[in-house]
């Protein structure tokens, strides 16, 4: 039973009690200030939205407002890729949580070019690098950006070419992490081409009410069932529980007990299974380069509504 189904009034009385609390806390965190384009973000932006699987919708704040979805964008090619490649990507990323930053060297170098996970920059490169593989970037790209119209049934979702740009021109760390893999026969293209389109993809812009309308492929979403078959949509959620937030999964599967997945840009596209997707976003982060307010945000919004995919109080 959906928790709307009684008192829809009282989510939304919920969820603007939340927000107006969230944004009156001093500590926000600090927005990702290496990427030129997100340092200029306001920090005091808050935006919630819950999207349930029968199109219900509830939001709250800023949640008209586009942001960069960033690593969010990582859910959306990994559904590509599987269906692609299927088990074939796993010969080439795995399926391990890092317990390192997401950009880390030393852990790429000690496995042999082979990436922990999708989600960490390395693994997520080697993502984009399989859907570019036999296309151009442009066309990569168009095929990144049908997916996720689709799944958000609205065009109005589009690529910021100054992010992009930003991105690339401080992507350093990203440069060296695909080189490296490029020399232990891990990339398949050009890495300008893989990068590139890497880059924007991270660029996509959204708002949190977009964003939560396009993760309902993941919740069980009627209208979404033929985007993924339901086994790709039980491995990227599993994922999204172990990996999803870096080397603070641990912590958020902890504290908040669903598939979650973020950005550096503030958001995070949480999924309830079989029931709603949920999206936040507040640029302030954390030192593990998550959402500080909006994983309070999901916490809070989980334990009440008792959500947690590992139980809790009656």
């Amino acid at each position: 039973m959906f928790v709307t189904d009684k008192h829809p009034q009282d989510l939304q009385r919920f969820l603007d009690k939340l927000g107006t609390r969230l944004q009156k806390t001093p500590q926000k965190g600090s927005v990702a200030d290496y990427i030129p384009e997100l340092a200029r973000v306001d920090p005091n932006q808050f935006a919630l939205s819950i999207c349930f699987n029968d199109g219900r919708q509830f939001s709250t704040g800023n949640s008209t407002t586009k942001f960069s979805i960033q690593s969010i964008s990582k859910v959306f090619t990994l559904a590509i890729a599987l269906g692609r490649l299927g088990d074939k990507l796993w010969q080439r990323v795995r399926k391990e949580p890092s317990g390192n930053p997401f950009n880390s060297i030393i852990q790429l170098e000690t496995e042999q070019g082979i990436p922990r996970n999708p989600f960490i920059n390395a693994g997520a490169i080697v993502t984009t690098d399989s859907i570019l593989s036999g296309s151009t970037p442009k066309e990569a790209l168009a095929e990144i950006l049908m997916f996720v119209r689709a799944a958000a049934s609205d065009d109005d979702i589009y690529i910021n070419e100054a992010v992009a740009k930003s991105e690339n021109q401080t992507g350093h760390r990203n440069y060296s992490l695909a080189h490296f893999m490029k020399s232990m026969g891990n990339i398949e293209n050009d890495c300008d081409c893989t990068l590139g389109t890497y880059f924007h993809q991270c660029a996509i812009e959204m708002s949190c009410e977009q964003l939560a309308r396009a993760g309902r492929f993941l919740s069980g979403g009627a209208d979404k069932h033929h985007m993924i078959d339901k086994q790709r949509v039980r491995s990227i959620n599993s994922l999204m529980m172990t990996c999803g937030h870096y080397d603070g999964s641990g912590e958020f599967a902890y504290r908040v007990g669903i598939p979650g997945k973020s950005g550096v840009g503030g958001g995070i596209l949480a999924i309830v299974p079989n029931q709603a997707s949920i999206a936040v976003w507040s640029p302030g982060l954390d030192s593990c380069g998550n959402s500080l307010l909006g994983t309070q945000a999901l916490e809070d919004l989980s334990t009440h509504y008792n959500w947690s995919v590992f139980g809790g109080p009656a």
